[in-house]
């Protein structure tokens, strides 16, 4: 069993990453709604200030297009507070996004098996990822798995409904350590 120590977290922010369809959209409202906290989605925010849908993005400018609007959003938001971020699943594959995010707040990591997240999305077909080959999306979701575990926090949300999950993340931040997979210890 693991050590618990009840140290109450307290992040300027909280930012949800993870694969596609890890729920960090629906997580993230809701957990926005317990805390009493704004909540922003990186994806919907690019799709309101460029007036294009992310697939007509990826279509007309490319992928390349579609990330230099997120690094340019999650610039913009260094001076915000007490707001849930649901980030695209890609949006922590720059470096430099990482760093910016990491000064954001607190990262976590809401994970979703490749299987389950492509249950998830089946009828969804709106998703540019999903145009890919089944072999190549698997070595993309290894590839981003390693990213997305370097998170402070990792909650599995599979076969959890977010409520559930948020019950998870709130008790965690309240200082229930003992039943999450910590990837580090946060101390703020």
């Amino acid at each position: 069993m693991k050590d618990c120590c009840p140290i109450i977290l307290k992040p300027k922010n909280i930012i949800l990453i993870g694969f596609m369809a890890a729920g960090k959209s629906s997580i993230g409202q809701l957990l926005a709604r317990e805390l009493n906290w704004d909540f922003l989605d990186t994806d919907t925010e690019i799709v309101n200030q460029t007036g294009l849908s992310i697939p007509e993005i990826f279509r007309k400018y490319g992928e390349a297009r579609f990330r230099q609007e997120e690094s340019l959003l999650i610039q913009r938001l260094v001076n915000i507070n007490h707001t849930v971020i649901a980030t695209g699943g890609g949006l922590v594959l720059n470096p430099d996004n990482w760093v910016t995010l990491q000064r954001l707040g607190m990262l976590i990591h809401l994970y979703v098996p490749l299987e389950l997240a492509l249950q998830r999305v089946k009828k969804r077909s709106e998703r540019p990822l999903l145009a890919r080959p089944e072999e190549e999306l698997s070595k993309l979701w290894l590839e981003r798995l390693a990213i997305y575990n370097k998170a402070s926090v990792t909650f599995d949300t599979s076969g959890k409904n977010p409520e559930a999950i948020v019950a998870e993340i709130s008790a965690y931040l309240k200082g229930d350590h003992c039943h999450v997979t910590t990837n580090k210890c946060w101390r703020f």
